[in-house]
């Protein structure tokens, strides 16, 4: 240990502290490092150094600033790096087919980006680096139109300013799976040590016969792709109705002018207070447009004032959508899977008019097993096909492109959390396509004196009412989350799981982690387990179906619930809706138990 350096007692963290403070080459960052010493905050030192950010299936995002467990200049170059020698070691010719890298509005994005290039640069490969900030179905999009042999996007997308992150698509355009994840991670641990010429950035300017800028031709050919999805161009221009839209602080505004205008639509009624990029987020607790009414305050407000009876909402990084509507009583918020119900039912429609001889048995859509089950009604119904898949778009990005690769039509594929894929020229959620499509439903529905509202009753009255309900409880605390499920794994004694809650009988249970299904013959679950988070899916009797499950990217314990009881018990929408808010209301009760857990704190609103 150097001797002008304070020592902790602790031989593992005095050596990881000499380690950052000699790898480190951000003066910012190395200061807070050694306050922290001099301060004697040994604890907080562990924290940082000690516990390193886990690269997985979803890449990196944590809160910024300094140490292993942050993201920062250091750990930034130490996963490029690494990736970069994964790409070397398995993909033969990643120097010419090159990585797209692309970054969104927040803190610290635009320079990451220059790190990225400059280390991939460094190591002879191409890349297709943006020149400004974009969204991140653009990347995914990118990966696929230059035929790289990766995408890197710097975005957290709608988390908390404080956040930032470090997303990965593969070859395929999809978000990287295993065992890519692994490889990558294996990679980063090998690339510690930071080469010099990773912190020189200047030198990207030595070396642009490596460096291209792919905005402009990924804005045209994009919105080209795009097209396929529109169906009434010509009548577009005369939508009834006008449209609001947010960027949510985030990145969107400029590229939903683009796909609006390649899709004959006036431009939309922009909310002027949210409309460019700002990594403060001013006007938001949490710019997540998913959180509902509470982030669309300023959007209602502008759509009244401007007489507009809908809002379109992305996130900061666009890869997601809101939807709002003006009704009798007041603004109502969709929900994911209700937004999810009526962009299915019209990507199926319309594509169906303009397809009519196309065999609907290579027809696909998919959705993932917390979300609603309406597009297998739907397929059922209409006798195309539907793909249940884990949580996450990974997992529905990956099995799409098996399937297109097999000569099959995707139409559709969405998760509840306000992430949508229309088409498949995009294998991501893509809130500026699903802006563009939605706002096509709008222009539909409006133009026939109906709403999104109405068009949503009809499509439950064809195909069966499927009612939802989602939220989550906060806890930061590892051990009371695993203390938790392990309660619900042997609520009844040792390996027992619950047969009520409260007063509704439970048919089937599905645990995910531990690979256990009660529905099934061998009691082995379809879809993959994985031991590294929670998941456990309840059946009720009555037909509702409720997940709980842990977040892999915040401290929340999530719920689902929906139910769908069957056409024949003659329950009406308010009845179904009724027993739905008791069922959940006893999960909270008997499964959350925050009397049992007080560490489990309610959301908060």
């Amino acid at each position: 240990m150097a001797t002008d350096i304070k020592t902790s007692g602790d031989a593992v963290l005095d050596e990881e502290i000499v380690l950052w403070l000699k790898r480190d080459k951000n003066e910012k960052s190395r200061l807070a490092i050694k306050e922290l010493v001099e301060k004697d905050d040994f604890e907080a030192l562990r924290k940082l150094l000690l516990s390193r950010m886990e690269f997985g299936t979803a890449g990196l995002r944590a809160r910024m600033g300094p140490g292993n467990s942050q993201m920062n200049d250091l750990t930034i170059i130490q996963t490029t790096q690494g990736l970069a020698k994964y790409l070397k070691s398995v993909q033969p010719d990643v120097d010419n087919m090159g990585v797209v890298v692309g970054f969104d509005g927040r803190h610290n994005s635009y320079l990451w980006s220059k790190i990225v290039a400059t280390i991939l640069v460094n190591a002879k490969i191409k890349v297709y680096l943006f020149s400004k900030m974009c969204p991140t179905p653009y990347v995914a999009f990118g990966v696929r139109a230059f035929k790289a042999a990766c995408g890197i996007m710097i975005t957290a997308s709608h988390n908390p300013k404080e956040d930032n992150g470090y997303k990965v698509y593969w070859d395929n355009g999809a978000q990287i799976i295993s065992p890519h994840d692994k490889g990558i991670s294996q990679g980063i641990m090998n690339s510690l040590e930071p080469e010099e010429a990773s912190w020189d950035i200047k030198s990207l300017e030595s070396q642009k016969e490596l460096i291209f800028d792919p905005l402009e031709e990924t804005i045209r050919r994009y919105n080209s792709a795009a097209l396929s999805l529109c169906y009434l161009r010509e009548k577009n221009q005369e939508c009834p109705v006008p449209i609001t839209y947010t960027a949510m602080h985030g990145v969107g505004y400029e590229y939903v002018l683009h796909i609006f205008k390649a899709f004959g639509f006036k431009d939309p009624v922009p909310v002027p207070e949210q409309i460019k990029p700002d990594p403060d987020f001013p006007t938001v607790k949490y710019p997540n447009p998913e959180e509902g009414e509470g982030a669309l305050k300023l959007a209602m407000a502008t759509a009244d004032k401007n007489k507009s009876k809908v809002i379109l909402a992305n996130d900061p990084d666009a890869d997601r959508l809101a939807v709002a509507e003006r009704t009798e009583s007041g603004w109502r918020v969709f929900t994911g899977n209700e937004i999810g119900t009526f962009l299915g039912w019209w990507c199926w429609n319309s594509w169906r008019q303009n397809n009519p001889s196309v065999n609907v048995s290579d027809v696909y859509m998919l959705s993932s097993t917390v979300s609603s089950k309406i597009l297998e009604s739907i397929a059922k119904k209409e006798g195309f096909n539907f793909i249940e898949t884990l949580t996450g778009f990974k997992w529905m990005g990956n099995e799409t492109d098996k399937l297109l690769k097999q000569g099959k039509h995707v139409l559709f594929a969405f998760e509840e959390a306000i992430g949508y894929m229309c088409g498949s020229f995009v294998i991501d959620k893509d809130g500026v396509t699903a802006a563009a499509v939605v706002a096509e439903l709008i222009n539909h529905v409006y133009s026939n004196n109906s709403s999104l509202s109405e068009q949503l009753d009809i499509i439950y009255k064809t195909y069966g009412y499927h009612l939802s309900q989602n939220s989550y409880f906060i806890c930061h605390d590892a051990k009371t989350i695993n203390d938790m499920f392990e309660r619900l794994r042997n609520y009844g004694g040792a390996n027992q799981y619950p047969k009520t809650c409260g007063p509704y009988e439970i048919s089937h249970v599905r645990d995910l982690t531990v690979g256990y299904d009660s529905s099934t013959p061998d009691n082995k679950p379809i879809l993959p387990t994985s031991k590294s988070s929670h998941m456990i899916t309840f059946t009720f009797s009555n037909g509702c179906v409720a997940t709980l499950r842990t977040s892999g990217t915040e401290p929340k314990i999530k719920y689902y619930a929906e139910h769908r009881p069957n056409p024949d018990s003659g329950l009406g929408f308010d009845q179904v809706k009724e027993q739905l808010s008791d069922i959940v209301r006893n999960i909270e009760e008997n499964f959350y138990n925050i009397k049992l857990f007080p560490q489990i704190k309610p959301r908060e609103l």
